[in-house]
């Protein structure tokens, strides 16, 4: 299988989690990882051609950010604005992402029981994520479930560092195997 990992990170040298998540990523065989915001620059400007061309070599794509008021960074928004078009993953002819896996690795400051009904975010990470969930469904994806790693500004070493085993084994599991798991892998 060959998957994509489109990391979304403002400033990922001064990440913890997402910084290694995306180099241990980086590391493994069959897995293309892209710095979105090294390629787009401050302009956040992409070339639709090659960003297309690296999804359509794709079977899953991963997009890996930190969870910003409520979304991904957006430098996410801009490649997805910029990138999936009329013509490529939807409308006529846009079906080049027909079947393709979309899985979210998502890093949140605040605990997992603060994204819940009647809770500090007032809702869960499932509801949060819907647009994530329609755009994969727009464009003929499979949404997988999530893998969520909360509280990742804790600093807590011992959690960072089971969090990315748990990861490449969520990124790199084989489809059949989400069958009737919870829809999002909280770590």
């Amino acid at each position: 299988m060959n998957t994509l990992v489109l990391t979304a990170h403002p400033d990922l040298s001064t990440s913890t989690a997402n910084r290694k998540w995306f180099e241990a990523l980086s590391d493994i065989e069959g897995i293309v990882t892209r710095n979105l915001t090294s390629v787009a620059g401050a302009e956040m400007h992409f070339t639709p051609s090659v960003e297309q061309a690296l999804l359509e070599q794709a079977d899953r794509i991963v997009m890996q950010f930190p969870f910003y008021w409520y979304s991904s960074p957006p430098v996410l928004k801009a490649w997805i604005d910029q990138v999936l078009l009329f013509g490529f993953a939807y409308g006529q002819g846009g079906d080049k992402l027909q079947g393709k896996e979309l899985i979210l690795a998502i890093t949140t400051g605040g605990p997992a029981e603060s994204f819940q009904a009647g809770s500090f975010n007032r809702f869960s990470m499932n509801e949060f994520l819907t647009p994530f969930e329609q755009t994969a469904s727009m464009v003929g994806m499979n949404y997988l479930p999530p893998f969520v790693l909360h509280s990742a500004m804790s600093r807590d070493k011992t959690k960072l560092e089971a969090s990315i085993a748990e990861l490449i084994s969520h990124v790199t599991k084989p489809r059949i195997e989400f069958h009737n798991k919870e829809l999002i892998k909280a770590f």
